[in-house]
């Protein structure tokens, strides 16, 4: 678990960055909030879609569906939280 979940990190420092700056933003909306809390708990679950005794297919789907959820999140965020974010991250 935590190969995987140190692999995620390294492959979307970037929005994870992003995400963590806006998440403390004090203008962040409670359906991004929720929606990283659910992508997490689903990243940490032992359900899955695929699940993770299938090799390869069982890791690669929280490798794909977890950060294209993160990005989705991250495009929905208002003007003003995202460019907050986007500065602070890029420091």
């Amino acid at each position: 678990m935590f190969k995987r979940l140190s692999l995620l990190w390294t492959v979307m420092r970037g929005d994870a960055r992003r995400l963590w700056f806006a998440l403390r933003h004090p203008l962040a909306p409670g359906w991004f909030k929720l929606g990283v809390a659910l992508a997490v708990l689903y990243l940490i679950s032992p359900f899955d879609f695929v699940p993770d005794f299938i090799p390869f297919f069982g890791v690669v789907d929280d490798l794909v569906l977890v950060p294209l959820a993160l990005r989705w999140l991250l495009q929905r965020l208002p003007p003003e939280v995202a460019q907050a974010a986007a500065a602070r991250a890029a420091r």
